[in-house]
């Protein structure tokens, strides 16, 4: 069975990745500091513990399993506090980038997925988004994975490494099994805001804007379940490893959500009334952020099966009531 490397494997994204790979036949073996990840969430393969900016780690692990490529998702992800501290999101961002492209060619390991973002369009003048929207990002966060995704470009001139960037829009739910879901500390996203609000964990959600130019005064998002996002991973994985060619793809659903068909959506399935509150516009939230994603369903045959926002966050909502029951 092939290894592959997981940076960031015991957070959201990364353990769903794992499970994923598992499911279909590899061997994922999670690299994680676990500063911000849980060591729980590691389930379908061996835990390494390190950090990214740490080569010396980086080699000896890297040495010890030899995998066929490496799937990289650690790194910090809160845009807000990118803002804060862009120097340090440069430093985990980008310089831990660059050392984990470094270890691998010395390695000998020449085939990366990336966890980018849709943050690198920064406000788009025009939607849907194409990969080929001209790429402008107004913050720190999205400004890493640009930097990231140039210098995959420049490895791959310099260095023969093939990369697949996957340009996320805004992933959600939980796996449909229980196995792992959402867990940030603190939370900033907006689907397990609105559920800790159900479960009494917050008094009320904060609605930021309700003067956009959308049909109900809210910001609209592309939302698409980790399941889905995940399962794109993996073909992009397999058309790597067959042919050795890189690429970029948006991953979402070309279906927007307003912030209040969030709630309402929730209030649905959880059965709670989750008070709101409307509150000022945050600085460079964009109106509308919904992507087209033909160009991966054409060349992978990818295909959201998991997205509807009842599924969404249905299983976000099972995911979050067993965690408040195993904490009891």
């Amino acid at each position: 069975m092939s290894t592959i490397l997981v940076t960031g494997g015991a957070g959201y994204i990364g353990s769903h990745c794992c499970k994923a790979l598992s499911n279909a036949g590899y061997i994922p073996v999670t690299y994680d500091n676990l500063e911000r990840g849980h060591a729980r969430a590691v389930q379908w393969g061996p835990l390494e513990q390190g950090d990214i900016l740490d080569r010396r780690r980086l080699d000896e692990v890297l040495r010890k399993y030899r995998p066929e490529a490496v799937m990289h998702f650690a790194g910090y992800i809160a845009v807000g506090e990118s803002v804060e501290k862009p120097g340090l999101y440069h430093k985990i961002n980008v310089e831990g980038s660059r050392s984990l492209l470094e270890a691998s060619v010395a390695n000998g390991i020449n085939k990366i997925i990336f966890s980018s973002s849709a943050a690198i369009y920064g406000t788009p003048d025009q939607t849907p988004i194409l990969e080929t929207h001209p790429l402008n990002p107004i913050n720190p966060y999205g400004k890493n994975k640009l930097d990231v995704e140039r210098m995959l470009h420049d490895f791959e001139k310099t260095s023969a490494i093939w990369s697949v960037s996957l340009r996320y829009f805004n992933a959600a739910g939980a796996d449909p099994d229980g196995k792992t879901g959402e867990s940030h500390n603190p939370e900033t996203h907006l689907i397990p805001l609105v559920l800790q609000t159900a479960a009494g964990k917050t008094p009320n959600i904060q609605v930021f804007g309700k003067d956009y130019d959308t049909p109900d005064g809210t910001c609209i998002r592309d939302y698409i379940h980790v399941t889905d996002l995940v399962d794109a991973h993996i073909l992009a994985l397999k058309s790597l490893l067959q042919d050795a060619k890189s690429a970029i793809y948006n991953l979402g659903t070309g279906t927007g959500y307003s912030v209040l068909e969030i709630i309402a959506a929730a209030r649905k399935v959880t059965g709670k009334e989750i008070p709101m509150i409307i509150t000022n516009r945050r600085p460079g939230d964009a109106a509308v952020l919904v992507c087209n994603s033909d160009r991966i369903k054409s060349a992978l045959a990818w295909q959201p099966k998991h997205s509807d926002l009842n599924t969404i966050i249905d299983t976000a909502w099972r995911w979050h009531t067993k965690q408040e029951s195993s904490a009891r």
